[in-house]
């Protein structure tokens, strides 16, 4: 086998192929051996039928065609390691010349990572944010936490926000009663908005055995979009009542005597939890950082492939929750599918570039991943997944992602030995504690860890 490569960019190659005729024995050895199980010819017994005779009786060319078919791939991946190609993309091949007996010569087109050129790694320098602890933060926190202690009890007046209710719901559509949007005795709290529109307006007033009747277009089902009538009928009306904020509340809620005691833990653990955010601070920041020092080119195929797959992602999550893009678009405070598509573009033409970034940076410092590396990050993205380790490992074979996982790991690794070596100071000027500023993961919006199988090494939704 002879092979030669023609750069068509800083992320294409084609590969030209030779293949002497003997080197196809292999590939006509299991094409005809799966031929003698599949054809019966008289006067041979099964898997006994000479080769000559296979070919005059299922054609020549379908033999020919099928031999390539299985020789390809194996060429290719030989030609692929012969010449330390790093392909993130699946070949476009193309057979330029077949003759019986002689040669077989075909090219494929692929996709490359490019070759980075990195920056200095020494003496990197990230700012972060100080670690600030507002009075306000912590009187949210004590709020929530007095929220749970809250009672409910009966009023003899009309509904406001805020209140729990007892309500009835009955909906019609041209007259006729929707079972699905019909109910009694439902739980409802007035203000909170979450259950469908007009339905705070109509309850807020209402006192017991009160109903009103509103019109709510439909979420779900075949008459989505269509507006229904909707009565609904108060049963009963219960003001909600909060916990004084004393020290009796905090021995309550907490293993704390005193109120200043409990605000003191509330401000430690939100500090606790800024620091982490410093942490992540910190790993977006140097990865920024490298990304603006770095000529990185980007193969459009695998922009393209990888947007094509997050949009689809997106369309059918929006399916299954009963949403259009205008709703999704509308709740998220987007301004249209054009700003959409734009901002999704950059984020993974960022995503991929982070990869390469990381993978070159790995490359260079000869990063390497073993078991504990392995465990440990299976370890932490289980408990996010909320499944075993066991249960993540095997869906991890099953789809074929071990590869893209080590890959991941990888790269995790050798941006966490960047930040431990790099000097993080804090807005204040004081030095940031490295061990809590270290990564758990490089992804960084996709707790995605969508588990789909791309046919290229550089799954960019893990960037």
């Amino acid at each position: 086998m002879k092979s030669t490569i023609e750069n068509l960019g800083p992320t294409r190659v084609r590969l030209a192929i030779e293949v002497p005729w003997s080197d196809l024995d292999h590939a006509f050895g299991v094409v005809y051996k799966d031929l003698q199980t599949q054809v019966r010819v008289p006067g041979f017994r099964p898997g006994k039928v000479p080769n000559r005779v296979l070919d005059q009786r299922i054609g020549r060319p379908v033999v020919l065609d099928q031999a390539v078919q299985h020789a390809v791939p194996e060429v290719y991946s030989e030609a692929v390691r012969e010449n330390q190609l790093k392909v993130i993309s699946q070949p476009e091949v193309e057979i330029t010349r077949l003759e019986d007996g002689e040669l077989l010569t075909f090219t494929a087109e692929v996709d490359i990572a490019p070759e980075v050129t990195l920056p200095s790694l020494d003496d990197l320098t990230v700012t972060v944010d100080d670690v600030e602890v507002a009075d306000d933060e912590i009187d949210q926190q004590v709020s929530v936490m007095r929220e749970r202690f809250a009672t409910l009890s009966s009023v003899e007046r009309a509904a406001e926000d805020g209140d729990f209710v007892s309500i009835d719901l009955a909906a019609t559509l041209n007259g006729e009663v929707l079972e699905d949007g019909s109910t009694t005795g439902m739980s409802y709290e007035v203000g909170s908005g979450g259950l469908m529109n007009g339905l705070d307006e109509a309850v807020r007033g209402l006192s017991t055995d009160e109903s009103a009747t509103f019109s709510t277009p439909l979420l779900n089902g075949e008459h989505a979009g269509e507006d229904a009538e909707v009565t609904v009928t108060v049963r009963s009306v219960k003001a909600k009542e909060l916990p004084e904020l004393d020290d009796e509340f905090a021995s309550i809620a907490s293993e704390f005597d005193t109120l200043e005691e409990l605000r003191d833990d509330v401000r430690t653990r939100l500090g606790r939890v800024k620091v982490l955010q410093q942490g992540a601070e910190a790993r977006d920041k140097l990865v920024d950082q490298l990304l603006e020092a770095t000529e990185i080119p980007l193969p459009e195929n695998v922009v393209e492939r990888e947007v094509e797959w997050r949009s689809q992602s997106m369309e059918n999550e929006l399916g299954q929750a009963g949403m259009s893009w205008d709703d999704y678009f509308s709740a998220a405070g987007v301004e249209s599918r054009e700003a959409y598509d734009a901002e999704l573009r950059d984020n993974v033409q960022k995503a991929i570039k982070t990869q390469f970034l990381l993978d070159s940076i790995a490359d260079a410092r000869e990063v390497t991943v073993d078991n504990e590396d392995l465990s440990a990050q299976i370890m932490a993205q289980a408990q996010r997944n909320r499944v075993s380790p066991e249960q993540l490992a095997q869906q991890l074979q099953e789809q074929g992602n071990i590869a893209d996982f080590v890959a991941d790991v990888r790269r995790t690794k050798a941006l966490a030995q960047l930040l431990e070596e790099a000097t993080i100071k804090d807005a204040s000027g004081n030095t940031v504690d490295l061990e809590a500023a270290r990564p758990q993961t490089v992804s960084a919006d996709h707790d995605h860890d969508h588990d789909h199988d791309h046919d290229h090494d550089h799954g960019a939704e893990q960037a």
